[in-house]
């Protein structure tokens, strides 16, 4: 009680001294949004039909010479016999593995070490040192090869490399639908150890001493692993839009979590060999997620490549990104400060999450794999605080939420409206985001309880915005340097 008294003590202060500024003789009001709890459902859900989402994808894919529009489907979308709680706690599972690789990796100095047992295999010139995590919430669609092969590929913006499971196949992990292969592929084409391809991926690629072709070897960070040939293929999505020499991993042997239904990794990350980076569609994408939560029937979240990418209503509010020479891959942004209900939260400074560039510790990054977004400890327990003090109408506060995740939850039932305090958070260049309540508040069991999406790092960490507070914008990247905002963009 101490701290909610203290965290609502310091937002007065703030309000009053803001008030006295302006010259307003009250103090300024918090402001709030009207929130109407949905419980989950307690019954088990039910995948739908195959040709329900193909049938969908065919309408919601579009393409011109400038724009590559493509459908997205959440994982737990292919789930079956697993209540929305179930689903839920599992998302949250894959949620603290990625989160903690991101976090070890982040603060790392120097090079990793490579992946034991796999710098010989097959003959390999390079040693493998790449890492980057393996769960992937979104799905795309993607048939490769000529005629084309239908797999589901996981995006990741903490991934350049885009490959997936191909036969022969000494090792793979199940999938959804038929393994690739590329014996029965009229575009399939070999690549050279020598090729500018190859030497783009560093030291994830090498040489297959016998037969001089280009291989690569992919260690992530809960010790799955991929190893394969990297080729020159054909991809051609929905809607018939087709790419004709792509460079990607065909992996022939891979190992650990990756899991159904994925057969791969679409990777949008900053680097020379991701997908964006491939196409003739400078170096720009967005992606507009919609609640994880939402029923048959609701917008679709899609991915966008090219001049589409940018084209919303209401605009594009872009902040500069930063670069983390340990992490070059990731996409960090300047968080400068977070509100609540209209007042800026005393202790959630640029100052406390700005990026260290000789350890790489700190700085914030804007992730797509990562579903909650985590805060460097003493910005996010500011943060919480003020919530709580702020939200008295959502009744006392409980440590709950799926195998305890969250630290602050609130049993309010599923009838009737609650008021919740508003969130925004301010990146550099004025950028302000507001969040909506089913961004920093969501369900977690049938009998109306909602947790505080939000968790704690280390004191000096990286700090992650995940895609539950991405839910409903349109985020778009710039690889030159920037990460856009839009609001109700799906």
């Amino acid at each position: 009680m101490a701290s909610l008294c203290i965290a609502g003590l310091l937002l007065l202060l703030a309000a009053h001294s803001h008030a006295a500024v302006v010259g307003l003789a009250t103090p300024v009001e918090y402001e709030y949004h009207s929130y109407a709890v949905t419980p989950l459902s307690p019954h088990a859900y039910s995948a739908p039909a195959a040709a329900d989402d193909d049938a969908q994808a065919q309408e919601d894919v579009a393409a011109s010479s400038s724009t590559l529009h493509i459908r997205l489907l959440h994982r737990d979308r292919f789930a079956a016999n697993a209540t929305p709680a179930q689903l839920l706690a599992r998302r949250l599972q894959r949620d603290v593995l990625r989160a903690a690789w991101i976090i070890s990796k982040a603060a790392a100095n120097g090079t990793p070490p490579p992946v034991a047992g796999l710098s010989s295999a097959r003959g390999f010139v390079a040693p493998v040192v790449s890492r980057a995590p393996t769960s992937g919430e979104y799905i795309a669609k993607i048939a490769v090869g000529t005629p084309g092969v239908e797999a589901l590929l996981a995006l990741d913006t903490a991934s350049d490399l885009t490959w997936l499971q191909c036969q022969p196949c000494r090792r793979c992990y199940p999938q959804s639908g038929p393994v690739f292969d590329p014996r029965h592929s009229t575009s399939y084409r070999e690549m050279s150890f020598n090729a500018a391809d190859c030497q783009a991926l560093g030291r994830s690629g090498g040489g297959d001493a016998k037969r001089g072709t280009c291989v690569y070897t992919v260690g992530y960070g809960d010790g799955s692993t991929t190893v394969g040939d990297f080729i020159e293929e054909t991809l051609t999505f929905a809607g018939g839009v087709r790419l004709p020499r792509i460079s990607i991993g065909c992996g022939h042997d891979n190992k650990g979590l990756f899991g159904a239904p994925a057969a791969g990794i679409l990777g949008l990350g900053r680097g020379l060999m991701s997908f964006p980076n491939q196409i003739d569609h400078n170096g720009t994408f967005s992606y507009c997620l919609v609640d994880f939560l939402s029923g048959p029937g609701s917008l679709s979240s899609t991915l966008t490549f090219g001049a589409g990418a940018v084209d919303t209503s209401p605009p594009v509010s872009f902040t500069p990104t930063v670069l983390n020479l340990n992490m070059p891959t990731f996409y960090y942004v300047r968080l400068t400060g977070i509100s609540v209900g209209g007042v800026r939260v005393p202790g959630v400074t640029e100052r406390d999450l700005q990026l260290d560039p000789y350890t790489g510790r700190g700085g914030v990054i804007v992730d797509s794999g990562t579903a909650v977004t985590r805060l460097a400890r003493p910005a996010y327990t500011a943060f919480r605080d003020a919530f709580r003090a702020v939200a008295v109408d959502l009744g006392q506060v409980s440590i709950g939420g799926p195998s305890g995740f969250f630290d602050t939850c609130y049993t309010v039932g599923g009838r009737g409206m609650k008021k919740v305090p508003t969130v925004s958070m301010h990146f550099a260049g004025s950028v302000e985001v507001k969040l909506q309540p089913k961004n920093y508040l969501i369900p977690v069991d049938s009998m109306g309880t909602v947790c505080f999406a939000f968790a704690a790092t280390g004191d000096h960490s990286v700090s992650i915005i995940g895609n539950i507070q991405q839910q409903g914008f349109r985020i778009v990247y710039d690889i030159g340097g920037r990460v856009g905002f839009a609001p109700n963009s799906c």
